[in-house]
């Protein structure tokens, strides 16, 4: 793998990012095969790579799909993590095939995906959804063509092998964060002899019942925004009379589709609570620039890179082969509406965007793992991507995992919960398993 300068398209965005000046960045391609149904073991994929630090172990870095492309978000990492670290190992962020500068989708006509995701979830009929998922499903089948069904975690795991070769390594040193990890741990139910430690931060539920796995996103969602309320309280934040109150008041203005999920998306990082909360207060005086900023990645196609929705309803809809009735939508999103009045219907309407979609040839295997060596799940108690139930599942099935729970909140607990990561890296940097059911406090 050849390492160069980031060009301008990176570069700006590392740039907003506020790095430490001392972080080595550089850039590098690596090539996988597409291997679409309609032509297997055929056709290029290019991805596009990106080492912060300096140290001669490279780990590869997988982020989610709705999330930084993973060329920014090891970038990020890298300057939150110990500086110690780095001295010995450098993170090799992936952009995943379909997301940043590794070939991003960009399939959804504008108009259907802000109807998609500005409507208010609590009050759109669901026959609207599955009307507008339709239509985002045809459009997406005619822009990509074969490359449609290509564009999953089961040959995205392929990819992260493509890498392996591309770093030079025997073994795939990586962390996963978040749909990171589920690339991960299929890459070990497929290579289980070329693991090599690897830390997943966060997986998302494995449950083949999709009615579980929304369930739980929206429980953990909800948990995150009552961990968000408790310290703004704490802070003394410009929500009075509190964050909960002020957030509910907010999405009973115009565009509460969108600001819901700018709501949820700013509830991910807890570096970003504080900015998050100043946002929500202007947006309770008739301001909504500084929230809607939170989403834009999502929503906007800038151009150079198109709105994430495109590449995630593709990725997971690939990915599942649950496919419900109408009927069933309905009852279950007025059941998580009334259990999780913020959040249970913008989770349940996953279940409706998937159900005009093909099922697809390689629907994610349950990840066993059962000849890989130990891999080190970390779960956070309130994660509103990745909910602890779902990890700790993950982690069941995993015949090698051990987990590390942090009672904390946000998405992810490596490079937040100190003990958390202690545990990742003592594992990563010497090979120290921690104790399975390692709890770190809050």
């Amino acid at each position: 793998m050849r390492w160069n300068e980031c060009g301008p398209e990176i570069g700006e965005r590392l740039g907003e990012l506020a790095l430490p000046q001392d972080l080595e960045i550089a850039c590098g391609r690596v090539n996988g095969v597409l291997d679409s149904p309609y032509a297997p073991g055929r056709g290029t994929m290019r991805m596009q790579v990106l080492r912060a630090g300096s140290g001669e172990i490279p780990i590869a870095v997988f982020n989610d799909i709705d999330g930084l492309p993973g060329t920014l978000y090891a970038a990020q990492l890298a300057a939150r993590m110990p500086k110690e670290f780095l001295a010995a190992f450098s993170l090799v962020g992936v952009d995943r095939r379909g997301t940043g500068n590794s070939d991003a989708v960009r399939c959804v006509p504008s108009d259907v995906r802000q109807d998609l995701l500005g409507a208010d979830p609590r009050a759109l009929e669901v026959t609207d959804w599955i009307d507008l998922a339709r239509s985002a499903g045809q459009n997406c089948s005619i822009a990509l063509e074969s490359r449609l069904p290509a564009l999953d975690t089961w040959r995205t795991a392929a990819d992260a092998e493509a890498v392996r070769v591309g770093l030079g390594m025997e073994h795939l040193h990586a962390i996963g964060h978040g749909e990171g990890s589920r690339v991960l741990s299929v890459f070990a139910e497929r290579y289980p002899d070329r693991v090599g430690r690897m830390v997943l931060d966060g997986h998302p539920d494995p449950d083949e019942d999709a009615r579980v796995v929304v369930t739980g996103v929206a429980a953990g969602a909800e948990a995150t925004l009552d961990a968000f309320a408790e310290d703004c309280a704490a802070r003394s934040c410009p929500l009075e009379p509190g964050a909960r109150e002020v957030v509910s008041e907010v999405l009973t203005g115009p565009g509460a589709g969108i600001l819901l999920r700018a709501v949820l998306h700013g509830l991910r990082d807890r570096a970003d609570w504080p900015e998050l909360a100043t946002a929500i207060a202007e947006a309770r005086d008739g301001s909504y620039v500084a929230l809607g900023g939170f989403v834009d990645q999502v929503a906007a196609d800038t151009g150079d890179l198109p709105a994430t929705f495109d590449g995630t309803l593709v990725v997971r809809c690939n990915d599942t082969k649950s496919r419900l009735a109408t009927e069933q939508i309905e009852q279950t999103t007025r059941e998580l509406h009334d259990r999780y009045p913020v959040f249970g219907a913008l989770s349940a309407q996953w279940l409706a965007l998937c159900g005009p979609w093909p099922v697809s040839s390689k629907p994610v295997p349950q990840a066993t793992a059962k000849t890989a060596p130990p891999i080190v799940l970390l779960s956070t108690a309130a994660d509103p991507v990745t909910p602890m139930e779902g990890t700790e599942r993950a982690l069941q099935r995993m015949a090698t995992g051990v987990g590390v729970a942090w009672q904390g909140s946000g998405h992810g607990a490596l490079a937040v919960s100190p003990c958390a990561t202690e545990a990742a890296t003592a594992f990563l940097r010497d090979g120290t398993v921690p104790r399975d059911g390692t709890v770190c406090p809050p």
